[in-house]
């Protein structure tokens, strides 16, 4: 089988799903939208960049604008994009014949393989906010969007919500779909619980920095937190060096309590999850998180914003607690709450614990896909 990828080359979620084929002797081609050097065995790697994803944009000083900024600015200048980028892509397509075209994420490359009108079958995957947050935005964004989901002829989604929102953005219910975490699934080689519980009550949100995430709400929930239980540590990784975080640290006087970290390895986030007894995603648009899977295989308690897709793994109470992300008092008593209830906490690591195991098992769940694949290519 003959497979390209039309992905985001840097995306770890991408890359775990990619990592699969390209071990399993299928020839994998990467046409990445962003530079990258992936540690993959790939047959062919090209750049195509769309939506402002060129270094070009980088290089003028694009990350230094707020996310929000470059979001809203991406939304409507990069379906401008798609035209030109497309003419390239077509021509690799071309060039590689593919058996299989895989667009993992709507804006922008499921929108740049859709206008590329691949002869092979063309696979589309959404992630978390494609329709929620990015579809609406704006009317180019709208029409690109229908004009993707129209293309492909088949589907990839990491909940239930986004399949039934893809027919309504116009893709058909007679094609084939598959619902299973965008990144494959977790694994439990690196993702388990903890040996012996943590020492001292420590919090994680490890999100970073994005426009649909609240962290506004979180950081002034640390406080309220703090005069309840003094010793918590706050942990927030991929939040080192951004100025919004550390302008929320200064202003609240929480310097003490809070520990910004740099990006981790995923091994690295592991240990800092055993570490902890409470995660927190304060996010108000979302699919299925890997954050959010890869918390519950290690026994975190996962607090996060009560959205339709997160109910289709935690039910509030039971396996997880679920609040309004943009209301501080509101965070502040989940975690408190997450903090002090220890039997709460037992329960829902051997609940989400059998979760993972059913629905959330990498190797299981790749394997699947595999067999996904291999009927759209027949």
């Amino acid at each position: 089988m003959r497979i390209l990828f039309v992905a985001d080359g840097r995306s770890p979620i991408a890359l775990q799903w990619i990592e699969h084929f390209a071990n399993s002797d299928y020839e994998v081609h990467l046409a990445s939208s962003f530079p990258c050097q992936p540690n993959l065995k790939l047959a062919s790697l090209r750049i195509i960049p769309v939506a402002l994803s060129g270094s070009s944009a980088a290089g003028s000083g694009w990350s230094l604008l707020p996310v929000g900024m470059r979001t809203r600015l991406r939304s409507w200048l990069g379906p401008l994009t798609i035209g030109s980028a497309a003419a390239k892509l077509k021509a690799l397509i071309n060039d590689i014949r593919p058996g299989l075209v895989h667009a993992m994420r709507i804006p922008y490359e499921g929108m740049l393989a859709a206008a590329a009108d691949p002869a092979a079958p063309l696979l589309i995957s959404s992630w978390g906010n494609d329709f929620t947050l990015h579809a609406r935005s704006n009317l180019f964004m709208a029409d690109a969007t229908r004009r993707a989901m129209r293309r492909a002829d088949s589907f990839h989604s990491d909940t239930q919500r986004d399949v039934r929102l893809a027919k309504d953005w116009g893709f058909a219910s007679n094609k084939p779909t598959i619902v299973v975490p965008g990144n494959g699934g977790v694994r439990t080689d690196i993702f388990y619980p903890p040996k012996t519980a943590p020492t001292q009550p420590r919090v994680i949100n490890p999100r970073g920095i994005r426009a649909y995430v609240r962290n506004d709400a979180f950081f002034h929930a640390i406080p309220i937190v703090l005069r309840e239980m003094p010793d918590v540590i706050f942990e927030c990784p991929a939040m080192k060096g951004e100025p919004e975080a550390e302008g929320w640290v200064r202003k609240l006087g929480i310097e003490k309590s809070v520990k910004l970290l740099a990006k981790l390895t995923a091994r690295e986030l592991a240990d800092r999850y055993r570490g902890s007894e409470v995660m927190v995603s304060p996010s108000t648009h979302d699919g299925t998180p890997n954050s959010l899977l890869e918390a519950m295989a290690c026994g975190v308690l996962p607090v996060l914003g009560d959205l339709d897709s997160i109910r289709e793994w935690i039910t509030d109470g039971e396996n997880g607690l679920l609040v309004d992300p943009i209301d501080p008092k509101a965070l502040a008593a989940a975690i408190i709450k997450g903090l002090k209830d220890s039997g709460l906490r037992e329960r829902a690591a051997r609940q989400n614990a059998q979760l993972i195991s059913e629905l959330a098992n990498y190797k299981k769940n790749m394997n699947e896909a595999e067999n996904f694949y291999k009927k759209l290519v027949a």
